[in-house]
């Protein structure tokens, strides 16, 4: 009877450490999800400050260069307003004067973006693959990246011609180098542990960029789009300024030349939210596609 007594005593008390290990468990449970409810009210609250604020000083902005130049506090001919802008744009819009110019300029940047990234993505993995490459071509990708790519613009246009071609060129010259260079970097900083494990399994060079340098610096090669976003505009824009007769950079060196600054800086202002719009685009896939790598 003891020993019955003393079984039942332990299954007690083994019962009772149970539901006080599931009560401690549950209790860090709920700590844990107010904890994380909460962290995502202050974010929400940051994000709703930062926009709240973001549009608080773009109206105060606008209203102010409105005023300035209705009330004749700048020279309205040289830096217009935002209202005499909006109807300069309207205008345009409405005829379709505009849209071949957007079209145009827009289909250059996406050429130049998606040529760009996988040029100099290639370059990169060739720059890699062949040690003795890298070595001999460094001092002069250093020397490309620090020319000036508006100094090319007139050998492009004389050995491609003045147009298509030409721009793409200029595009190309300004996206390739920056994007070899943050790539293979991002190539060489892979760490020594991962490859020399899945050397010691015996992979070939090529199963090692496919199963450890490619995935490694995927992060990087997504974060990459995000700037040749804005480089594939500057060298359009900037080809545009030289050789182009059709494109948003065209209208902007037409209306200097016929001194229509209204046309000037409402070009400008296409080109910000078309440039915005293909940016935010970019940052969306980023996000998509480096949720993997974020969780790990």
């Amino acid at each position: 009877m003891g020993a019955m007594t003393n079984k039942r005593y332990q299954t007690d008390q083994n019962r009772n450490e149970v539901a006080s290990l599931s009560g401690t468990q549950e209790e860090r449970r709920d700590w844990m999800h107010r904890l994380h409810t909460r962290f995502q009210k202050q974010n929400r609250r940051m994000s709703a400050a930062v926009i709240s604020t973001q549009l608080i000083l773009l109206l105060l902005f606008t209203g102010l260069w409105e005023a300035a130049g209705r009330y004749r506090w700048i020279d309205p001919l040289l830096f217009s307003y935002p209202t005499k802008m909006l109807n300069q744009l309207w205008m345009t819009m409405t005829d379709g004067s505009i849209w071949p110019h957007v079209g145009m300029t827009v289909a250059e940047t996406i050429v130049g973006f998606v040529l760009g990234t996988l040029l100099g993505t290639a370059i990169a993995a060739a720059l890699w693959w062949f040690p003795f490459l890298s070595r001999v071509f460094d001092p002069y990708l250093v020397v490309l990246n620090s020319m000036p790519k508006v100094a090319l613009g007139p050998i492009f246009i004389v050995g491609l011609g003045p147009g298509f071609m030409s721009i793409i060129a200029i595009t190309l010259s300004v996206t390739v180098i920056i994007t070899t260079l943050n790539i293979y970097n991002r190539f060489r900083e892979i760490d020594s542990g991962y490859i020399k494990v899945v050397r010691l399994f015996g992979a070939t060079r090529a199963q090692l960029f496919r199963l450890v340098i490619l995935p490694g610096s995927f992060p990087v090669i997504i974060s990459t789009l995000k700037v040749n976003v804005g480089l594939a505009w500057i060298g359009v824009i900037v080809g545009e300024f030289l050789v182009a007769k059709l494109g948003l950079g065209y209208l902007i060196i037409y209306g200097f030349q016929v001194f229509n600054f209204t046309l000037v800086l409402s070009s400008l202002i296409v080109i910000a939210v078309v440039a915005t719009i293909m940016y935010q685009a970019v940052a969306a896939l980023e996000r998509r596609l480096t949720a993997g790598w974020r969780e790990r």
